[in-house]
């Protein structure tokens, strides 16, 4: 009798504290379940519901109508309101609030200058501030936060200096966010060498920065420095960061590091750490591990979903990718703009044009989504891989908005295959006009003279580049060999075991020839005999690695290359009968796909 009344005079040290604990993991079904189940439902407890409602966009609704079944709002229920209209851009509906609110206390005031700060009305963040009866550190933090975010570090410097107290971690971090955004990474980093105090964010900031910057070498060097040396627990959101630029670096050692350390943590099992952790497998060659961990989570959502997709359809998996699109359609989670770029890529990676064309027709009458530029440069991409490349070019003109330059590009790369000139000479023109300094339109099309054997054009567009300062971005590979990095450009002469890799190639380039290997000249683009043309191609990047993989692991292992650019078709070739040859599983990815050879075949059935 004395427990049962202990709660019912304290309800909220059982039911409430559920509530509450669930919207701090980012579980609002959860939380919503712990509240329906709440026999006495208090004030706190709809107000920490509410709570949830605000972290998360989209539920504003949800959020006016739990609102509305209060009993009695206090001050916290109309703030906690008031930052989910924030929380969802409405800014009017904001105003609304704030102006129809009973009582206005300090958290008030505050709410609404870090909300307009948030959604870039500065000026009028400026204004409320002006007008405030009292101000603490929260609301010049607020001020501070908004100029960095509109991308006015000098209005942001003077109100730093005008800050009364100094010692707050949010003030330092947002100048530092502030600078990593605008791109200025010493006056970024002077901030936080400077910080007096740092937290969690503080470091985030950092690592995030030096991602979005493509500095993901200092990212992943920074965390290993905040959570050894510094002893800071990072959360979903610092291995979210730190994940993608593992990605960016396909460092796929590393991200299996932090792999096995974050399911130490309990945030391992959310939806954020376990969808970063899929997506870092998939763009890092290893779809087998994304699948399992996948197929591991115990929620997903339609971000999970996409990254699954996407993974599939990066690595040319078009019919597991659809399949997944069904399983997620019939899961009852709506497709959003992403999941389309998504499955109209795996339809260009497998030659599914029909089911692409009926995905693009269909998005808008069935999900009400508008096609973005994005899909217009998946059915653009789509339409030439399978030859079609004046429907391509009808579409681009058909667009109702400027085409993206990677839609010219597609156009571009498919004359080559399809030795369409004229089509070429129209791509080139329109990215050239685009970008006069960008060298892959000079490049490509120079390249196409070179395999009609159109040597003076070829000539031309190079005389061209020079008179616009144009220089070629260099082909190169790389490859990770126990956590160490190696890099080859064609025809490299600086790797320590060049001789080796040099020996190993010629080794071969015998054994290849001798199961029916011919070079493909046409990916040789100079002006030399047959030849040169020979030894020049069998110093490409691409083989370089491989031959360097082969001598540095051993057999039977999977070999995961990456290149910048596009792998040319000779050197498909020749990983195609090198993986029979040495019965490896060699992973080429380039800058559209990821190719798996096994056995003499690769993944993409020669549809690239």
């Amino acid at each position: 009798m004395i427990l049962r009344g202990a709660f019912l005079a304290n309800p909220r040290s059982t039911t409430t504290t559920a509530i509450a604990a669930a919207v701090r993991r980012g579980d609002l079904a959860d939380a919503e379940e712990a509240f329906a189940s709440t026999p006495r439902k208090t004030t706190a407890a709809y107000n920490c519901l509410l709570a949830g409602y605000a972290r998360a966009p989209g539920r504003l609704v949800d959020a006016r109508h739990l609102f509305d079944r209060i009993p009695s709002p206090d001050s916290v229920s109309y703030n906690t309101l008031l930052s989910c209209h924030f929380t969802n851009g409405d800014v009017d509906g904001a105003r609304n609030l704030f102006s129809a609110m009973p009582v206005r206390d300090v958290a008030s005031w505050n709410t609404m200058v870090s909300g307009l700060s948030k959604n870039r009305a500065v000026e009028e963040a400026k204004a409320v501030f002006l007008a405030m009866p009292a101000r603490n550190s929260v609301s010049w933090n607020a001020m501070v936060s908004g100029f960095a975010c509109v991308g006015d570090m000098s209005a942001a410097e003077e109100w730093f200096r005008n800050a009364p107290e100094k010692e707050d971690a949010v003030l330092w971090t947002a100048m530092v966010s502030g600078y990593m955004d605008a791109g200025n990474l010493v006056k970024a980093i002077e901030y936080f060498e400077a910080m007096p105090v740092r937290n969690l964010v503080s470091w985030n900031a950092v690592v995030s920065g030096y991602v979005k910057n493509s500095h993901a070498v200092d990212a992943l060097r920074l965390f290993k420095t905040m959570v050894t040396d510094a002893n800071v627990q990072p959360n979903a959101s610092t291995l979210s960061s730190v994940l993608l630029g593992c990605s960016n670096l396909s460092a796929l050692g590393f991200g299996q590091q932090i792999h096995q350390w974050s399911m130490k943590l309990p945030l391992s099992r959310g939806v954020t750490v376990g969808t970063s952790l899929v997506s870092m497998y998939c763009k890092c060659g290893d779809l087998s591990s994304a699948c399992k961990l996948f197929g591991e989570m115990h929620r997903r959502d339609v971000i999970a979903w996409n990254a699954m997709i996407s993974g599939y359809a990066q690595h040319g998996d078009g019919k597991e990718a659809i399949k997944l699109f069904e399983r997620m359609k019939d899961g009852g989670v709506k497709p959003n703009w992403i999941t389309f770029v998504a499955v109209l890529t795996a339809c260009i990676h497998t030659g599914l044009c029909d089911f692409g064309i009926q995905c693009f027709e269909g998005m808008q009458e069935f999900y009400g989504i508008e096609p973005r530029v994005d899909h217009y440069s998946c059915m653009v991409d789509l339409l030439c891989r399978a030859g079609m490349l004046e429907r391509a070019v009808n579409l681009i003109y058909s667009m109702p908005f400027e085409p993206h330059p990677s839609a010219y590009g597609t156009i571009l790369a498919a004359c080559r295959v399809y030795k369409n000139l004229e089509f070429a000479e129209f791509a080139a023109g329109k990215l050239i006009e685009k970008d006069p300094h960008s060298a892959g339109a000079y490049v490509q099309l120079a390249n196409i003279y070179a395999t009609a054997n159109q040597w003076d054009d070829v000539s031309r567009v190079r005389r061209w580049m020079k008179d616009n300062a144009v220089v070629k971005t260099p082909g190169y590979s790389w490859m990770e060999i126990k956590g160490v990095m190696h890099k080859f450009r064609s025809n490299d002469r600086l790797h320590p075991q060049i001789h080796l890799i040099h020996e190993k190639l010629a080794q071969l380039e015998e054994r290849m020839k001798a199961m029916g290997y011919v070079p493909d000249l046409d990916f040789a683009l100079h002006d030399v005999d047959e030849s040169m043309k020979v030894q020049m191609l069998m110093r490409h990047s691409e083989k370089l690695a491989i031959a360097f993989g082969l001598i540095s692991t051993v057999p039977g292992m999977t070999l995961r290359i990456f290149k910048n650019l596009r792998v040319c078709g000779d050197c498909h070739n020749a990983a195609k009968v090198i993986s029979k040859i040495e019965n490896r599983e060699i992973i080429l990815r380039d800058t559209t796909r990821f190719h798996h050879f096994r056995r003499g075949h690769c993944s993409c059935g020669d549809y690239w």
